[in-house]
């Protein structure tokens, strides 16, 4: 799969964020089954709390408008750095198959798996019945 289209919509997402504090901009391109993508970026709050991130931002645009099944995610930060604890326990939830691209400014980017990234990972099978 050529990833260069996802890494660039997530660029341009990232100029979308709203990071007056920490000032770090993150964008994600998230591809779904049916071939949509949903762009989002990170939106912060003075509290912190209701901030949400760049990858949580897309998967959520799409869930709302009834996807359900994606296939990569590219998310773009100044140095490239993996999603945090949250974005995997969402990702988890809503794709736990997914393929992640993680770049950053520079165009350098990795290709890695969300199992990879985020093992014994709490699961739907994993509550009691």
């Amino acid at each position: 799969m050529n990833y260069a289209r996802l890494i660039d919509l997530a660029l341009q997402a990232r100029e979308h964020a709203y990071a007056p504090y920490s000032r770090f901009k993150v964008g994600a391109a998230l591809l779904t089954a049916s071939g949509h993508i949903y762009t989002g970026c990170n939106i912060e709050n003075v509290a912190f709390s209701p901030s949400v991130c760049a990858e949580r931002t897309a998967i959520f645009k799409a869930v709302s408008e009834g996807e359900r099944e994606f296939v990569a995610i590219a998310i773009v930060t100044q140095n490239g750095i993996p999603p945090c604890g949250v974005c995997r326990q969402v990702m988890m939830e809503f794709a736990p198959n997914i393929t992640l691209v993680i770049a950053n400014l520079k165009g350098d980017y990795r290709v890695t798996t969300l199992s990879e990234l985020f093992p014994n990972a709490f699961t739907p099978s994993q509550l009691p019945r």
